[in-house]
C-alpha cells in the first residue's frame, strides 16, 4: 500500500478529480490504480476566500516497487495498515457475566469489545433509553421539571448524546483504537466521512439513533442493557467484588465490574469513597458559555459569512493568563445551542449542543479556566464535587432555576443585563437576564476577561460588547480519578475504572477508546487467570 500525503484540491472538487490527482502524483495509467482510500481530510484556509482540502490517501497499485522507483516524492511512501484486533475467550468459558455501570461511550464500547471477545456483559444504566430520555429532557427544557435520574447527564449514550457529537481527539493512538471507534460508529449508522474528516461530528439528533444501534449490536451478540437501573451498593469480601445491588433491591453476582459512570455520577463517587476505593482529587476547569453570531466565525475562518459547501465553522482558542492560569475554549458548538444540563435539584449547569445540520444563528463555546485542588474547599477526595455544587447552587439561585445570561459589556462593568442588543440567545431551556459575573470567584472572572480580550485580537469581534455569557459551565471533566493499576483494576479486585467519570478520558472518542482498552484488559486478565 502506498500512502500519499499533502494531496491538495479546491473544496469544490469532485471524486473523479481527486482520483485523477492520485494517478498524476503516482504517474499511473488508469488500469494501474486498483483502489484508494482517504485516510485524512483537513481544510486549508490560509488563502481565504480560496479554500482547499488537503488529503492523506492510501492507494493500492499494481507493482508497488516499480511505481516507487519512478516516483521521487517525500510525500509518497510505503505503509502498512494494521487492523485493530480483539482477544477472545472460548465459548461458554466464563460463567460470571461482567457488569458495566453506565451506557455512555466508555460503557457501550467496553460492552462492544466484551461481546466480540465472547462475554455476555450486563450494562446497567440509571437513566432511560434514548427515546424516552429525549422526551424527558425536552420536557425539562420546556417546563423546568427535572428528572434527577434521566436528564442531559444520565441516560442511554451518556452526556455526549446531548452535545455536538465531536469525535476528534488528541489522544495518541499507536494501537488503532481511534479508527476502530469511528468504524463502530459507522457500523451503527454514522456517515463514512467521519473516518477521515479532521473534525468529525455527528450532532445530537444523529447520536440518539446511533447509540440505539450500538445497543442493539451488543444485545444481538448476547449482551444485556438494563435501563432505570442504578447501582446503589457493592458487596466486597476480602477486597474482592462479589456482587452489585441495583435500585436497593436487586442483587447481581459478578466478579467483574466496569465503572463507566460519567463525570456527573456524584452519588456513585460517594458510594465508592464509603467502600474504600482509592481515589484522588483531579484538576478540571470551570467557566461560562459564550455566544457569538455564527456568521462572524464563518467570516474569520472562511473569508465569507456563509459557505455552501463547508457549513458552520468552528474555532479553538487558548491563552496563558498573567496570573499563570490557562483559559481556553472547550466543546465548541458551531450553529448550536446552550443547554440547561442540570442533573441535581436546586443546582444549574450548562453545556453546548448542536444538531447535525449545525444551523442555529449562533456559535457557542465554553470559555473555561483551569482549577486545581488548591482551589477546592478542603483536602477531601470529593472536595472538587463540592466546589462544583457551590457554583451550580449560585447559578440556580441567580436565574431562579433558569439559565442566567449577560452581555459581555455588562459582565465587564459587573452590572445586570436588562436587554439584549445584536446577539440574542440560542438556548434549550428557559433563561433569565442577570449579572453572571457574580457566579464565579473573581480570580476566574479576571482570567476570563483577559482571555476574551486576547481572543478578540485573533477573531475580530470576539470581544464585542454584545456577545453573551451564560453559566455555569462546571461539568467539563471529572473532579476525581479512581485509581487503577497496570491491570486496569481499582484498589478492590474485580473493579475496573473506565472513561471520563473515572478520570481517564475527556470526550466521546477518548472515552470510547478507553472502553475498548478496558474491555481488552478484562479479556487478557481472564485468559491469563484461566
Amino acid at each position: 500500500m502506498l500512502r500519499i500525503q499533502q494531496v491538495k484540491l479546491p473544496v469544490s472538487h469532485t471524486k473523479e478529480e481527486l482520483e485523477k490527482k492520485i494517478r498524476k502524483l503516482l504517474k499511473l495509467q488508469e488500469q494501474e490504480l486498483v483502489s484508494w482510500t482517504i485516510r485524512r481530510q483537513s481544510l486549508d484556509a490560509r488563502k481565504k476566500p480560496e479554500l482547499s482540502f488537503v488529503y492523506t490517501v492510501d492507494a493500492e497499485v499494481r507493482n508497488e516497487a516499480k511505481v516507487l522507483k519512478r516516483v521521487h516524492d517525500k510525500n509518497i511512501m510505503l505503509t502498512k495498515n494494521k487492523p485493530f484486533s480483539y482477544f477472545s475467550i472460548e465459548p461458554d468459558a466464563c460463567d460470571s457475566r461482567p457488569v458495566i455501570v453506565g451506557s455512555g461511550p466508555a460503557g457501550l464500547f467496553c460492552a462492544y469489545y466484551l461481546v466480540k471477545a465472547g462475554f455476555r456483559p450486563i450494562v446497567l444504566e440509571r437513566g432511560q433509553d434514548a427515546d424516552h430520555r429525549l422526551k424527558t429532557v425536552e420536557h425539562f427544557w420546556e417546563t423546568g421539571e427535572l428528572d434527577a435520574e434521566s436528564n442531559v447527564q444520565f441516560g442511554e449514550g451518556g452526556a455526549g448524546t446531548f452535545s455536538d457529537g465531536k469525535l476528534n481527539t488528541l489522544v495518541k493512538d499507536p494501537n488503532g483504537r481511534n479508527l476502530e471507534v469511528l468504524k463502530i460508529f459507522v457500523e451503527a449508522g454514522a456517515p463514512e466521512e467521519i473516518l477521515y474528516q479532521q473534525k468529525p461530528h455527528l450532532g445530537t439528533d444523529a447520536l440518539i439513533h446511533i447509540v440505539k444501534n450500538i445497543r442493539r449490536i451488543i444485545e444481538n451478540a448476547g449482551g444485556e442493557v438494563l435501563f432505570s437501573s442504578k447501582v446503589t451498593d457493592l458487596e466486597i469480601h476480602d477486597n474482592r467484588l462479589s456482587a452489585v445491588i441495583v435500585n436497593n433491591c436487586k442483587r447481581i453476582e459478578t466478579d467483574t465490574l466496569v465503572l463507566a459512570i460519567g463525570h456527573s455520577a456524584r452519588d456513585t463517587f460517594a458510594l465508592l469513597k464509603d467502600k474504600g476505593l482509592s481515589m484522588e482529587q483531579k484538576s478540571f476547569a470551570v467557566g461560562l458559555r459564550a455566544e457569538h453570531p455564527q456568521s462572524m466565525i464563518n467570516q474569520y475562518q472562511y473569508g465569507q459569512e456563509e459557505h455552501p459547501l463547508l457549513g458552520s465553522a468552528s474555532y479553538k482558542l487558548t491563552h496563558k493568563a498573567s496570573n499563570g492560569r490557562g483559559v481556553y475554549s472547550f466543546c465548541m458548538c458551531p450553529g448550536g445551542y446552550v443547554v440547561n444540563a442540570s442533573s441535581e435539584q436546586g443546582r444549574l449547569a450548562v453545556n453546548g449542543m448542536s444538531y447535525q445540520r449545525r444551523d442555529s444563528q449562533n456559535a457557542n463555546s465554553a470559555l473555561i479556566v483551569t482549577v486545581t485542588p488548591e482551589d477546592f474547599p478542603d483536602r477531601d477526595v470529593l472536595a472538587g464535587v463540592e466546589f462544583q455544587r457551590t457554583l451550580e447552587e449560585k447559578a440556580y439561585a441567580l436565574g431562579n432555576g433558569k439559565i442566567p445570561v449577560q452581555r459581555y459589556e455588562d459582565f465587564r462593568e459587573h452590572v445586570p443585563t436588562t436587554a439584549f442588543a445584536s446577539v440574542t440567545p440560542c438556548m434549550k431551556g428557559a433563561y433569565a437576564l442577570a449579572d453572571v459575573r457574580s457566579l464565579l470567584p473573581e480570580v476566574i472572572n479576571q482570567t476570563l476577561m483577559e482571555g476574551i480580550e486576547a481572543f478578540g485580537k485573533i477573531i475580530p469581534g470576539f470581544s464585542q460588547s454584545d456577545m453573551l455569557l451564560s453559566g455555569v459551565e462546571s461539568r467539563t471533566s471529572s473532579p476525581v480519578r479512581i485509581i487503577r493499576d497496570d491491570r486496569f483494576q481499582a484498589s478492590v479486585t474485580g473493579i475496573y475504572p473506565c472513561g471520563e467519570g473515572a478520570g481517564y478520558a475527556g470526550g466521546i472518542t477518548s472515552a470510547a477508546m478507553d472502553g475498548l482498552k478496558v474491555g481488552e484488559a478484562i479479556t487478557k486478565n481472564f485468559i491469563n487467570f484461566s
